[in-house]
């Protein structure tokens, strides 16, 4: 059983329910009810989650003890000990061991397991002494850096976007609801102003990527140029492949520079007037941020003479 059955199990006996109807509503065999009760129970006779875990867990541990190669073989275990105190890695001996006997006798990661939780003594035979569990890509910090050698910066965007002088460069943003659990995906073009948004009831960064690349398929190839976001966890690290699907190039605005993006912040708050802050969204449907967005969309705008921001992304002039 896992825990949370024994959780449930626990539940159901304290509510007065009989094995059978306890294994009917966990969807078990009542012998396996009755064989996890019989062995879990604590010395009262009472069968509590907590205690039925703590055994299950002793359990184990013994259970595990004669798949130890090295605790269980003296002549294995003496011969580690000698050859750390050589300064022999546990790589060293593991190749070793199976250089000469042709098969493979202990892992490294046995041996390091070994000299961790049974002989910490062994540890100052060790070139590499960092703790007992070391992050699998090296440090944070590095990890950081390569994360950011992958994001281009909104440094290395071509001054043709600040200028405002082509169709085809977005800025887009969540917006949150009251309840925080659902946005609205957000994206506006700098030059017209036009818009379109995303109901999003549950949010990640591969949601957000394919809410994406869904809508940018839908716009003319010369309508896509870049993407300019800012740094939330909601992205994640999708930036290469919506290059990849959309043909635009991505970049990210520097952490705490909302002004970077401040087309898609005023976008933004144009959109709240529909959805003020503390709006709960469970309660919007892609229906009513549809009706919005058209709203915004076909609104005159002074900084574009007064046209729509539709008609400039379509290239559409009026007279009147």
């Amino acid at each position: 059983m896992r825990r949370d059955d024994r959780v449930a199990l626990a539940q159901l006996l304290w509510a007065g329910k009989s094995q059978v109807q306890a294994a009917e509503r966990l969807g078990k065999s009542p012998s396996t009810v009755s064989r996890e009760i019989s062995r879990n129970k604590d010395e009262d006779g009472i069968y509590r989650a907590g205690g039925a875990n703590k055994k299950t867990r002793a359990r184990r541990i013994v259970a595990k003890k004669p798949a130890r190669k090295i605790e269980n073989d003296r002549r294995l275990r003496r011969h580690i000990v000698r050859k750390i105190k050589q300064f022999w890695s546990p790589e060293q001996i593991a190749g070793r061991l199976k250089r000469i006997t042709k098969r493979g006798v202990v892992s490294h990661e046995a041996i390091y397991r070994f000299i961790y939780e049974k002989r910490p003594d062994l540890c100052v035979y060790l070139r590499c002494r960092k703790g007992k569990y070391q992050r699998k890509r090296g440090t944070r910090a590095r990890e950081k850096a390569r994360n950011e050698a992958k994001i281009r910066r909104i440094m290395e965007r071509p001054p043709i976007v600040d200028d405002r002088l082509r169709i085809g460069d977005w800025e887009d943003d969540t917006i949150v609801g009251s309840e925080r659990r659902q946005r609205i995906y957000t994206c506006v073009e700098r030059a017209s102003g036009y818009g379109f948004a995303d109901k999003l009831d549950l949010v990640s960064a591969k949601i957000v990527y394919q809410k994406t690349v869904s809508r940018f398929r839908g716009i003319s190839r010369s309508k896509r140029h870049t993407l300019t976001r800012d740094n939330g966890v909601e992205y994640g690290d999708w930036d290469p492949e919506i290059e990849k699907h959309t043909g635009m190039n991505v970049y990210r605005a520097n952490p705490y520079h909302s002004w970077e993006r401040g087309t898609n912040e005023n976008w933004n708050g144009l959109l709240r007037q529909f959805f003020p802050k503390k709006t709960f969204f469970a309660t919007v449907t892609q229906a009513d941020v549809d009706r919005a967005v058209r709203l915004i969309n076909d609104r005159p705008r002074k900084r574009l003479g007064y046209r729509t921001p539709r008609e400039v992304f379509n290239g559409r002039c009026v007279s009147s």
